[in-house]
């Protein structure tokens, strides 16, 4: 069952899905890329076939850049609340001809439609703070996962250093809302993100919370002066 939240962020993320992939990259100068590749080496074991769940997936980025570096015979089963989101992201599967290894299903993360202990790792970009129960879904990917699997989650965060958040932080919290507003016609979703991110724990409370939820080796890296996290987590 969704919540109000649930089905708000439903609404949002299904009215600027044509415009996305655009603006993601438009907006973060293309470095969101690099952050996604970046991680691959916790994510990615090129010796192996892996089940690998990527959850909020979006319009597919993670899931295409995990199955190229992945072991050919590697799956990825993507999954997103949005159905627009993952028509986009089906289109550009089969025009990279990536659909015998990539999946992309409509469902919620805190009520995973998968066996438990089925998959090797599960990823999460730039989703987490969008989840209206964030300690119910880390408890549902932790009972899919295999006895030593992992848990990879990027996210956006406020730089540390005051002058670059200060930068930061006008050019979240002013800029981006007009431009994404703009390409995108919907104003309210670019004034949102921000918002989501600001107000996101910082990460020694979300390291806590994802141990509270029975994670083992929960570890954090800060990429491009903390404006992008990834925390790590065992089962």
């Amino acid at each position: 069952m969704q919540g109000p939240t649930t089905d708000k962020t439903e609404k949002l993320f299904d009215s600027i899905a044509p415009t996305y992939d655009t603006l993601n990259h438009l907006l973060s100068l293309g470095i969101d890329r690099g952050w996604r590749r970046k991680s691959l080496r916790w994510v990615v074991d090129r010796h192996r076939p892996q089940q690998i769940l990527d959850i909020a997936c979006g319009t597919g980025d993670y899931a295409i850049a995990i199955a190229r570096h992945a072991h050919p015979q590697t799956k990825v089963h993507g999954l997103d609340l949005t159905e627009a989101m993952l028509q986009v992201m089906r289109c550009k599967v089969e025009r990279l001809r990536l659909s015998h290894c990539i999946t992309a299903e409509q469902g919620n993360a805190e009520h995973l439609p998968f066996a438990t202990a089925s998959f090797d790792c599960a990823t999460i970009a730039f989703g987490i703070r969008n989840f209206e129960h964030r300690e119910q879904a880390l408890c549902e990917i932790l009972r899919v996962l295999r006895p030593g699997g992992r848990l990879v989650i990027l996210e956006l965060s406020t730089p540390t250093i005051p002058i670059v958040r200060g930068c930061y932080r006008f050019y979240f919290t002013k800029l981006l809302p007009l431009i994404g507003g703009w390409i995108s016609g919907s104003r309210h979703a670019y004034r949102y993100l921000p918002a989501s991110v600001l107000a996101f724990p910082e990460k020694s409370e979300w390291m806590k919370v994802m141990l509270s939820c029975g994670y083992r080796n929960v570890s954090h890296r800060a990429f491009t002066l903390g404006i992008c996290r990834m925390y790590i987590g065992e089962k």
